[in-house]
């Protein structure tokens, strides 16, 4: 008898328990996707798909088997099929085939998941335009992902694979692939098939070279190379009538890509290992406005650099450049030239940090016969009564210029007259400002470079909502640190805080992944965090010369993405001088050489 009520104690609740192993969806959002079409589940703990979902316009809902209304928003007869399923950041292993119970779906969001593989049926929902599966472990995809006709976009970064079938040139309304963030090595020749992509994004794999068939892609406007393999890029991809945007970044380009691509404006080279630039190959970009070539190993410029008319940015940081050509100075919409880390010969280090107009300026003035129409002086576009303020600049180049004023504020008239233009960069520089202008952000939705320089800036907090900004220039202030939520600027490039009162790294910059340059020297800065730095994965260049520094941490040199590091200046024993002088590569091949196994 003992042993049967044990038995009734551990059984008898158990026809009443919900099973475990299914997970649960509250009603109320079954019943408002019936309604809208939409089911959003992102972030809710799944590790699989509820059944319920799956079954969610094959089952009758419970409210058909209660009380009839006829209020519009009871009328569960006239549901509506499920076209969104958004099931991102779960821990979703397996995907069931009963997917193909919602034909009607149109976007399957799968990011950030754990899956492995993927159900065949996933082919029956022809109907599919996005699919999203970054962020999985995906090795492989199954055949009957191909046959989408209808798909227009399909993400895939940051998976495991390293190959894409022929197949994929089957996907013909595809105007999007992202790829990057894999271990491809090559790709198929059947990409090229797919006539209607307008961005594909095939950085961070190990492709050594490009398929032929790639200049077909007559469509696309923006191709990302970056962290690849590549040495050459083949001349071919000239026929990509289309193609705006060219980012080749961190390969191992040996020259530049001479590309006559007719409607190229933005090409982004840094961080390969380009030696010299020929003339010719500057000469075909006729419509270039953005010329990326830092931490290269250029030493010279040719002429032909001064007739790219259109060219309104040129990064030349971290070469080996010792002369500029002077014909530099008449490029017409130049607006940003950055020299940082070269060693130039002839042209003041103070005049270096003025900024680039009075740099422009300067090399005007080494060409024996000006050009006729002077650069600088007031036309009739200049608002009337208010000189300082350039209307030509805002409207044309797109930039608010108050810099040199030995001005406390900036005067709203210059706000005023850039309110209907997008507005993309900022130079309030060489002034006496003590706060950041608040109607600046007026511009947070364009504004993407930013001039603060020599000024009386103890706080910057305003700036944090210029989302936008790629570059921020803060030098020669008086900033002791900088506010948390700047972490918010998830573009911002480099950033410039040399001379300023730092007696530590900004904490915030540690959790600014897209940083790239980072100069703090002059300051009172005691100390890095190497680990922390390490999670900087594209940081190539870090200034911490002529700050406070009693060691430099052996783990530093694990920061193998750094191009330019400069310690000089500081009052630690090791390295020994003589090692840092012999820069960059030395210095971190001997911090490595010092951890201890």
């Amino acid at each position: 008898m003992s042993r049967l009520r044990g038995a009734q104690q551990v059984d008898s609740l158990r026809g009443f328990r919900a099973p475990e192993s299914e997970p649960s969806v509250p009603y109320g959002l079954l019943k408002a996707a019936r309604q809208s079409g939409t089911l959003n589940l992102s972030n809710r703990s799944l590790t699989e798909v509820p059944a319920s979902v799956y079954r969610l316009n094959v089952d009758t809902p419970e409210e058909a088997h209660h009380n009839v209304s006829f209020g519009a928003s009871e009328r569960w007869w006239e549901q509506t099929d499920l076209t969104k399923l958004l099931l991102a950041s779960n821990g979703l292993t397996r995907l069931s085939d009963d997917i193909r119970l919602l034909p009607a779906l149109t976007t399957l969001d799968l990011h950030d998941n754990q899956l492995q593989t993927l159900p065949p049926a996933l082919g029956e929902l022809r109907e599919l335009q996005q699919l999203r599966l970054s962020h999985n472990r995906l090795s492989s995809l199954p055949a009957e992902v191909f046959s989408l006709k209808n798909l227009r976009s399909l993400t895939l970064q940051q998976n495991l694979l390293d190959a894409l079938p022929e197949e994929l040139g089957q996907l013909e309304a595809l105007t999007e692939l992202d790829v990057s963030d894999n271990q491809l090595t090559e790709l198929p020749s059947g990409l090229g098939r797919l006539g209607r992509l307008q961005k594909l994004h095939l950085c961070r794999n190990k492709l050594a070279r490009l398929p032929d068939s790639l200049p077909l892609l007559t469509n696309v406007k923006l191709l990302d190379c970056s962290n690849n393999l590549l040495s050459d890029v083949p001349a071919s991809l000239s026929q990509m009538a289309a193609l705006e945007q060219l980012y080749l970044r961190h390969n191992k380009l040996r020259r530049l890509p001479p590309l006559g691509a007719p409607a190229l404006k933005e090409l982004y080279v840094g961080n390969n290992q380009i030696a010299s630039v020929a003339g010719e190959d500057v000469s075909s970009f006729g419509a270039l406005s953005v010329l990326e070539l830092r931490d290269n190993k250029i030493a010279t410029l040719p002429e032909q650099v001064a007739a790219l008319g259109a060219l309104t940015r040129l990064d030349l940081t971290n070469n080996d450049i010792g002369t500029l050509p002077a014909s530099l100075g008449l490029l017409p919409e130049l607006k940003t030239l950055l020299l940082e880390g070269n060693p130039l010969r002839g042209i003041r280090r103070d005049l270096l940090t003025k900024g680039t107009n009075e740099l422009l300026k300067y090399l005007r003035g080494r060409i024996q016969e000006e050009p006729d129409c002077a650069i600088d002086t007031p036309t009739a576009m200049t608002l009337p009564g208010q000189a300082a303020i350039n209307v030509h600049n805002i409207k044309t180049l797109k930039s608010l210029a108050y810099s040199d004023k030995k001005a406390d504020r900036v005067p709203d008239e210059l706000f005023q007259a850039a309110a209907e233009h997008a507005v993309t960069s900022a130079d309030f520089s060489k002034n006496l400002l003590s706060d950041v202008p608040p109607r600046l952000a007026e511009t947070r939705a364009s504004l993407t470079e930013l001039n603060m320089a020599f000024n009386r800036l103890s706080c910057c907090d305003l700036l944090c909502s210029l989302v936008n900004l790629v570059h921020l220039d803060l030098r020669n202030n008086q900033l002791r640190d900088l506010p948390v939520e700047l972490k918010n600027l998830t573009k911002l490039h480099s950033v410039i805080l040399n001379y300023n009162k730092f007696k530590s790294f900004p904490e915030v910059l540690y959790d600014m992944p897209s940083l790239e340059t980072i100069l703090l020297g002059n300051n009172q800065v005691g100390g890095v965090d190497p680990a922390r730095l390490l999670g900087l994965l594209r940081l190539s260049t870090l200034d911490l010369s002529n700050n406070d520094l009693l060691n430099v941490p052996p783990q530093l040199g694990l920061c193998t993405t750094l191009r330019c590091l400069s310690l000089q200046g500081n009052p630690f024993r090791t390295p020994r001088a003589a090692i840092v002088a012999k820069g960059t590569d030395a210095v971190l091949e001997y911090l490595r050489s010092r951890i201890p196994t």
